[in-house]
């Protein structure tokens, strides 16, 4: 372990509708400074082909996207020590106060993208007053990846893809 490492701040709005919630951010997305960072991640293609829409080439197109989309990111890890980017080696981590960011906002379901951010969320938060659904992991390291499940899920939020 190289020493306590801090995420990212939560990227929403007052218009978010969707949480989507990661585990920790990858050496890669540490790197780049946001969310996703990692080239063969299949988040923002995933997403970004759900509304038709192509993949933004860099940081402000992405957070424009989320905050057009009325998506918002967060991870459940606020910080944790962790070796590269293994999920499996997150230690002593801090967890999030996600329900003080679903709570009062128009947030209306909440995405745990990964088994991880799953576990941690349901042992770990005060239970959330919106429906969380885990996602097979957008990561590269994950040989399950489903788009269709993710299609599936987003359509149940946005429907008409608002």
């Amino acid at each position: 372990m190289s020493g306590r490492i801090v995420g990212f701040a939560p990227c929403a709005d007052a218009e978010s509708r969707l949480l989507i919630l990661g585990s920790f951010p990858s050496v890669k997305s540490r790197a780049e400074g946001f969310y996703y960072g990692n080239p063969h991640n299949r988040f923002w293609k995933t997403v970004c082909a759900y509304f038709g829409e192509e993949v933004p080439s860099d940081v402000a197109g992405k957070r424009d996207f989320l905050a057009r989309r009325h998506i918002a990111l967060w991870d459940v890890v606020l910080s944790c020590e962790i070796r590269g980017s293994a999920d499996a080696s997150i230690r002593e981590e801090e967890v999030a106060d996600v329900a003080g960011l679903v709570e009062g906002s128009r947030i209306a379901a909440v995405f745990c993208n990964g088994k991880l951010s799953h576990k941690l969320l349901t042992a770990r938060v005060t239970p959330l007053s919106v429906p969380v659904v885990c996602l097979p992991s957008t990561s590269p390291a994950n040989p399950r990846f489903d788009a269709a499940v993710w299609h599936n899920a987003l359509q149940g939020v946005f429907g008409g893809r608002s």
